[in-house]
């Protein structure tokens, strides 16, 4: 899961530098195709009119992208936090059942394999957290 968020977050990542790499060029085509010597709107403003808007809107995106990624990141937090959390309760559940097997006297039954490789998941989450 954790995999899955470092690839979301390279994702934004790279959003986010597409946009500010084509923001670059559309500022860098306007100027070299239409230069304002006078520093005075004339008509190649009209012209300019729409790619204009076009790097406003693109700046909008940027904001809404880095907003997204931000709110990615507190996600990803949470998630790490609820992870955590699960695995702890699930090893006291298990540890719990453990000890109330060994004071009635069940017979405990030998693990599977699965629950033997399950155990050693649970066993190297808790740990890695």
């Amino acid at each position: 899961m954790e995999a899955e968020v470092d690839k979301l977050e390279l994702m934004f990542q790279k959003a986010n530098s597409d946009l500010d790499y084509i923001e670059y060029r559309l500022e860098y085509e306007l100027k070299r195709k239409h230069p304002d010597p006078a520093g005075q709107n004339n008509q190649s403003f009209t012209v300019v009119k729409n790619p204009v808007t076009v790097l406003q809107d693109l700046s909008a995106i940027k904001s809404r992208y880095r907003t997204l990624y931000a709110h990615s990141e507190s996600v990803a937090v949470e998630q790490k936090d609820t992870k955590s959390h699960i695995y702890a309760t699930l090893n006291k559940t298990m540890t719990m059942i453990q000890e109330l097997q060994k004071q009635t006297d069940l017979e405990l039954s030998p693990l599977t394999e699965e629950e033997k490789t399950e155990i050693e998941q649970l066993k190297s989450h808790t740990t890695d957290l």
